[in-house]
């Protein structure tokens, strides 16, 4: 059977001598089953590639001799090999040339070549022999350790002096021999000829014999293409630039005068995709030449290249407006390198650029068979090549923009007179050339309607045109999303001209807009329409609860059970909800107008979620009970995205909408003690939370320690590190500013801190707790969300510091604050992530700050001789601390700071504890200690930064280094 043979064959590859078995079958050939010798080939490959080196001399001169053997047999056989064996017996050919070239087979290429002359099989198994040489020795794609690449070298170099002429020679005899009878032999040796050219003497092929012989071949129609590859190849070897401009010169001479440049009388299509490549290749390679010669100063040699570049024009043009998108998208590079040339020589008068610009106008237009119901490959293909015509534009515009605004005017003016009698295709054209010149021509934060006159009073002549001529009703779904893509893209144009705004908002809320039969045309206008209107909302003050009302059934949630499909998604009505919040909170009807429009939005979004809550509680089907909590999150999404309205908790109070998100608050709370559903349920609200902590303030506080106590039963990992961000938002956004401790009894103070007390220590058991559970070994995902929690938990610790709270760290009992900071000396010290160690420093920095002076935290300057000094001299010298690392550098930087704050808080003292007794201690000599000591006393806390910098980097190099001792004694302490 299959699998006992792959069994013996594995068995075979192992085994010692057993390979010799499979070389005298190969030799003799044996064996007929073409799996068979492909095995034995297999056999062969695994000894060259492994065992290579433990082979005796008499065995390496077996394997040569069993593949020369071997190929001597293909010249004898009437039928060649399957091409699977012929390629595998290749890659062992190439791995023995590898192994052996530079030692014992210097003349691997001339044995090869005297044996097989011009025998087609022969010369076959030549061909692939050296394209598999050069994806072992060249390919630049495949990774090679530093020993490969310098065998490599070698063995090219090794090439260029002994064989190289004779194996072009051997191509050009190949080249001529096989033209008629054997195409295909023909084309594999133009591909090894492209794959060569780039690392050898491009004379040797640069030469009138040679690319006469290669031009000949574009005339023949089984060869052309590759022979188009080929000399692709030739023109984009680096040589210098005014060889280059004669090279590419007088190929094109020849081509042009064989006809290749009447590309309109060309119906193979793959031929000129070719061609097209190849011109491209030229084309870029004049650039080159030009830039060059341009930048060196060599006026001369640099007309001639910009001349030849002009002459080469006409022949672009046509290929980039060549009906096929390959053929054209070929041409790209060389367009958008010209007009870069363009651009810089500053004259227009150069050929080509308003033709140009009406070839990409054209090309940029859909075909007829663009399926925009079910786009595939093809549409993405296109979609790209649109991206590869904008950039065109983009440059045209640098070129000129005057000529720009002026061709695009005059497309635009001329469809949209006769639109309704228009394709689609030339309606969107259109419609998507006035859209991309805001791209094209830049203005500062998309201010188009002011500044340069004519350039305004032409966008604006369009706009006027776009949203007046009654195009937006046109039935195409390009059309309807192009025009409002437009639309938003110059929203600004309404504010220069507002009298347009109640028809476009009709045609955002009616049949062409949200309301349209495409569902992706309904998805775009939703997010389409809420820049709209947070752009102009200003200006529609008059129309607010007349949209309120027209959009009132794409505000409604969507049941679980409901069986018709709703007009919008539950993310496209995200954008329908923000839109409403804007509306009514940017209005300028009374606070209790805009209270009573705000609960009208929110009230049927709370009574749904009561119900569905109560229908979740007593729901036993699985997926029942997942399209419930979908149902329920979206609800408080929605409800949360209506808030985005509020910049700040002042509009909050002034809308009077305190009360409204208060009920909502308590309405969605019960949610987080829901057994099932646990993890979207839980998400949602919590995000909620964090809108509230921004808009309500200290109106959210009473609701968090209940909301933390159902977060905090069961959870995990990742619920802990979802959780803390929450807390530690409330403590950034509570915390006591300095500056007015004195003058105002902050409420915040006065709230929050219980609230942390209560919290804190609950909080930091579960992390605890969760930390400290096994994990596998290879679990990478756990060990990942340990440390993503780990540093969490740091942040939280750092932001309770650093808010002028942490008299919350201090009233957690003696015993639960050791616990906390000897976390926190462990995170600076013994965990290889230098954003947690960074932290963890700037938290041991303020701590010292806060609580290491005279009348500091009592017993806390204990703390700080036997525990922090320690952290800041160890954690530089352990062998994780890599100072390439830009992260680590940071770490270092904190870790200074900490050592200045302590100096700074217990002066003198501290520096008599170095000298005599910290650093003593570790046999550091009197000289360094003086040393370490005069830095740190030093103002500039630059210096002790550059200082520790210089002194790790000496010790990875010197490991010989006092302070090497001292990382070693005091690890060995911690």
């Amino acid at each position: 059977s299959d699998s006992e043979a792959m069994v013996y064959f594995e068995q075979l590859k192992e085994s010692q001598d057993a390979w010799e078995v499979c070389a005298e079958a190969l030799a003799k050939g044996i064996y007929s089953d073409d799996h068979v010798k492909f095995f034995c080939f297999q056999v062969l490959e695994h000894q060259i590639k492994y065992r290579h080196g433990g082979l005796s001399p008499a065995q390496q001169q077996l394997i040569r001799e069993t593949l020369m053997k071997w190929l001597q047999g293909q010249l004898m056989n009437s039928q060649p090999e399957k091409p699977f064996i012929r390629n595998k017996a290749a890659q062992v050919f190439a791995l023995t040339f590898v192994m052996e070239y530079l030692t014992h087979w210097p003349k691997f290429f001339h044995d090869l070549l005297s044996l097989v002359g011009l025998n087609p099989h022969g010369v076959d198994v030549y061909l692939r022999t050296l394209m598999a040489i050069d994806a072992e020795v060249v390919d630049r794609d495949i990774l090679h350790s530093p020993e490969e690449v310098r065998r490599n070298t070698l063995i090219k170099d090794g090439m260029r002096e002994q064989v190289i002429p004779s194996l072009v020679e051997s191509w050009y005899q190949i080249l001529g021999a096989y033209q008629q009878s054997h195409p295909e032999i023909t084309c594999q040796c133009l591909e090894v000829v492209g794959a060569y050219v780039s690392w050898i003497d491009l004379n040797l092929i640069a030469n009138d014999r040679f690319v006469n012989l290669l031009l000949s071949q574009m005339s023949v129609e089984d060869l052309r293409e590759e022979a188009c590859d080929c000399l692709f190849e030739i023109v984009c070897k680096g040589m210098a630039p005014t060889d280059k401009t004669k090279l590419v010169e007088s190929l094109c001479q020849v081509l042009q005068s064989a006809g290749f440049f009447n590309v309109d009388q060309e119906e193979d299509v793959d031929f000129l995709a070719k061609f097209s490549r190849l011109v491209n290749g030229m084309g870029q390679s004049l650039v080159l030449s030009w830039t060059k010669l341009a930048k060196g100063g060599a006026v001369k040699e640099a007309a001639e290249a910009l001349r030849a570049l002009e002459t080469k024009v006409p022949l672009l043009l046509q290929l980039l407006v060549h009906d096929d998108d390959d053929i054209s998208a070929n041409i790209v590079g060389f367009c958008y390198d010209y007009l870069n040339v363009l651009k810089q020589v500053r004259y227009t008068l150069l050929v080509g650029n308003m033709d140009i610009m009406l070839a990409v106008m054209k090309k940029l237009t859909y075909d007829e068979e663009y399926n925009f119901d079910n786009e595939g490959e093809d549409e993405a293909m296109f979609v790209e090549y649109r991206k590869q015509l904008k950039m065109l534009l983009d440059r045209l515009a640098q070129v000129s923009p005057d000529l720009l605004l002026e061709a695009v005017g005059r497309v635009f003016n001329n469809t949209i007179q006769r639109w309704q009698t228009a394709s689609f295709m030339e309606v969107e054209v259109a419609i998507r050339l006035l859209y991309m010149l805001g791209e094209a021509l830049p203005a500062s934060h998309g201010a188009h309607f002011s500044g340069d006159t004519a350039k305004t009073s032409a966008l604006q002549d369009m706009m006027r045109t776009l949203v007046s001529s009654g195009l937006s009703g046109y039935q195409h779904t390009s059309v309807s999303l192009e025009f409002f893509e437009t639309v938003v893209r110059y929203d600004k144009f309404f504010l220069v001209e507002p009298q347009h705004i109640p028809i476009v908002l009709m045609s955002f809320l009616d049949h062409r807009g949200l309301r349209h039969s495409s569902p992706k045309v309904r998805s775009r206008v939703a997010y389409l329409f809420s820049r709209f209107v947070k752009t102009l909302h200003k200006h529609m003050n008059s129309f607010i609860e007349d949209i309120l009302s027209r959009i009132q059934d794409l505000l409604e949630l969507a049941p679980p059970e409901n069986g018709f499909p709703a007009l919008l998604t539950s993310d496209d009505q995200l954008f329908i909800f923000e839109t409403a919040g804007v509306l009514i909170v940017h209005g300028e009807s009374p606070a209790e107008r805009k209270q009573a429009l705000m609960r009208s939005l929110l009230t049927p979004l709370t009574d749904a979620f009561r119900l569905l809550l109560a229908k979740l509680a007593s729901e036993r089907e699985e997926e029942r009970q997942a399209a419930l909590a979908d149902c329920l999150s979206h609800a408080v999404g929605f409800a949360s995205r209506t808030s985005k309205a509020f910049s700040n908790k002042q509009t909050v109070k002034q809308c009077g909408c305190t009360e409204v998100y208060r009920d909502c608050l308590q309405t969605f709370l019960p949610a987080l003690s829901c057994p099932v559903q646990r993890g979207s349920l839980r998400s949602a609200v919590r995000s909620f939370l964090h809108r509230m902590i921004i808009c309500l303030e200290e109106e959210v506080l009473p609701f968090v320690p209940a909301a933390s106590e159902h977060m905090l039963k069961d959870c995990e990992a990742r619920d802990l590190q979802e959780f803390i961000p929450l807390i530690s938002q409330i403590t950034a956004k509570f915390k006591v500013t300095r500056d007015l401790q004195e003058f105002i009894p902050l409420i915040s103070q006065i709230t929050v801190s219980p609230f942390l007390q209560q919290v804190f220590m609950p909080l930091v058991l579960a992390i605890f707790e969760v930390l400290c559970r096994p994990a596998e070994d290879n679990d990478q995902a756990a060990a990942l969300e340990k440390q993503m929690l780990r540093r969490s938990y740091f942040t939280f610790i750092q932001t309770i510091t650093s808010s002028g709270m942490n008299e919350v760290l201090a009233n957690q009992g003696v015993e639960n604050v050791e616990r906390v900071l000897f976390t926190i000396i462990q995170g600076a010290v013994d965990f290889p992530d230098p954003i947690a160690q960074k932290t963890c420093f700037i938290i041991l920095s303020k701590l010292v700050e806060l609580w290491g002076g005279k009348d500091g935290m009592a017993g806390f300057p204990d703390f700080i001789y036997k525990h922090i000094v320690p952290a800041c001299f160890l954690a530089p010298l352990k062998p994780s601390f890599d100072l390439t690392d830009a992260q680590t550098v940071l770490t270092l930087s904190e870790c200074a700071l900490t050592l200045k704050m302590i100096h700074l808080r217990r002066g003198p003292e501290f520096i008599q504890y170095l000298q005599q007794e910290y650093l003593p201690s570790l046999q550091v000599s009197p000289e360094i200690t003086q040393e370490v000591c005069q830095v740190l006393q030093q103002p500039d806390a630059k210096v002790l930064k550059n200082y520790m910098k210089v002194r790790s980097q000496l010790v990875v190099a010197l490991e010989t280094s006092p302070l090497c001792r001292l990382c070693l004694e005091t690890s060995n302490d911690i």
